[in-house]
């Protein structure tokens, strides 16, 4: 972490020797152990929270995008919804423009005042069937 080497780390415990003193020296070292734990702790927990910090505005930036997309997808169904509905109103009112003038030929069809023009006959070969049978020779006239 601080990347100190053996010989200064033998360089400072010469010094608090002499400094602190062969007496007070333990107990200034077990001080010192808690106080680096303390750091080495407090440093986990601040990476720790960082790190947390960093997975929720990569979180927050994943939601974002997909309630975008979630959004244009509704928009989409929206429209093509709304496409379907005026398209099935269309072929309603077609549908009912054309009962309507159906209707209206039929009602012009039973009004008797209209005139009805009956379809023309077709000329029809008579057969003499009402008429009896008479031996026919053939050739007597």
């Amino acid at each position: 972490m601080f990347d100190i080497a053996f010989s200064e780390l033998l360089v400072i415990g010469v010094v608090a020797l002499v400094v602190i003193g062969p007496e007070r020296l333990p107990k200034v070292a077990r001080t010192m152990g808690h106080l680096f734990g303390r750091l080495q702790r407090y440093v986990a927990q601040v990476k720790a929270d960082v790190n947390r910090e960093m997975e929720l505005s990569e979180l927050s930036k994943v939601k974002s995008e997909f309630e975008g997309a979630a959004r244009e997808f509704q928009r989409d169904i929206e429209t093509k919804v709304t496409d379907a509905e005026r398209e099935i109103r269309e072929v309603e009112s077609d549908i009912d423009r054309q009962l309507r003038a159906d209707a209206g030929a039929t009602a012009q069809a039973d009004d008797p005042a209209a005139p009805v023009q009956e379809p023309a006959a077709s000329p029809q070969l008579e057969l003499a069937i009402d008429e009896p049978a008479t031996d026919r020779k053939p050739g007597a006239a």
